[in-house]
């Protein structure tokens, strides 16, 4: 009787043996998944700048398999107390590593980075920093100038429409980077600004850009994250420069070309360091070298001429033959900003704050 209990209990342990030896394995196997957040100013099809961030993390989560999860939040306001509302609840989650893709979202990943000390943080355009917490952005001035050069070619009242979101050096430098494409192909032409104040408002975006058109514009740009402007273009019948995504197939009427992103390497690389155990804080500021940021392909409502000057200035930015911000570069007043021979630094592009003197419009 003893024996058959002995044989009896052997067999119960090993039962559970085996139980507890599974339950681990399946543990480890989910302590292996990253989870990845992500923080969106708009919804994740805006058709602009939170669709290209979907897309590169789309794009990631692919490459990945089933070893990286995302959780992504649409709509975040940019006040702190949301932002950091939002990672809280990420991190709950299990999020150890979180991407905000808008310049408002800031100082509220910098406090929840001192809250979550193990979480990597991971912020898109701005400059704060911590051990845990690094930003990234890309040289989008580069295509902007190529764009500035499609539309400086295209105008004929030498005035172009540009739809602006926030006065902010990064969207500063935008406009200056595209004026100066226009003028190197058209040194008569106007570059006219209008503010909307938010980065994602297509109602705001379209009145924009239909009392510019009413002052004479027949083309636009953006610095927006909707359609809108080319909207207005649209039902104007003139031309547009887009921004963020090709709409060559949405807008074909109007569409000529855009400067955009290609986030999907940068977010591979940082999740990988998260797995590997390699991740460090730094600055990425990538080039159309690196393939963060490029030109979209050129439509056939562009000039053969446009196209080839184009290719021309492309080839010089990539060399490093031409820098954009190289001197003699005046602003407003013309009183000259940069110097000939010489070129500004990156710390003067990100603190960029005057026009440059084919410009129209203020900083307000």
């Amino acid at each position: 009787m003893k024996r058959k209990l002995g044989i009896l209990l052997l067999v119960m342990v090993m039962v559970v043996g085996t139980l507890a030896g599974c339950a681990s394995s399946g543990s480890s196997e989910e302590s292996e998944t990253v989870i990845a957040g992500f923080l969106y100013v708009g919804p994740a099809d805006d058709g602009g700048w939170s669709q290209v961030h979907d897309q590169g993390r789309a794009k990631m989560v692919e490459y990945f398999g089933g070893s990286v999860e995302t959780i992504v939040k649409e709509n975040v306001a940019e006040e702190k107390s949301e932002v950091i509302s939002s990672i809280r609840d990420m991190v709950d989650q299990g999020a150890t590593i979180i991407f905000g893709t808008s310049y408002g979202f800031m100082e509220g990943m910098a406090e929840a980075a001192e809250e979550f000390p193990d979480v990597k943080f991971e912020h898109c355009s701005g400059y704060m920093t911590a051990d845990n917490m690094a930003t990234y952005f890309g040289k989008i001035e580069e295509p902007r100038y190529l764009s500035g050069i499609v539309a400086g070619m295209t105008t004929r009242t030498n005035k172009i429409a540009y739809v602006a979101a926030m006065p902010i050096p990064e969207v500063i430098r935008g406009i200056n980077a595209f004026a100066l494409g226009v003028k190197s192909v058209n040194p008569n032409a106007q570059v006219m600004v209008s503010w909307t104040n938010t980065w994602y408002d297509p109602t705001a975006e379209k009145a924009a850009a239909e009392a510019l058109i009413q002052q004479g514009c027949d083309v636009t740009a953006q610095h927006q994250d909707s359609t809108a402007t080319m909207e207005a273009a649209k039902e104007a019948g003139i031309y547009s420069v887009g921004y963020d995504l090709s709409a060559a197939e949405t807008m074909p009427e109007v569409y000529l070309t855009a400067p955009l992103w290609d986030f999907s390497g940068y977010y591979i690389d940082r999740v990988q360091a998260v797995i590997d155990g390699t991740w460090e804080t730094g600055q990425y500021w990538g080039n159309m070298n690196d393939g963060i940021v490029y030109l979209d392909d050129m439509t056939s409502l562009v000039s053969g001429a446009a196209v080839s000057s184009v290719e021309t200035a492309e080839a010089a930015i990539k060399s490093g033959s031409l820098v954009i911000f190289a001197g003699e570069i005046k602003d407003q007043t013309g009183t000259v900003r940069v110097q000939t021979g010489s070129a500004m630094t990156d710390e003067a592009l990100l603190s960029m704050d005057w026009f440059v003197d084919n410009v129209v419009g203020t900083l307000e």
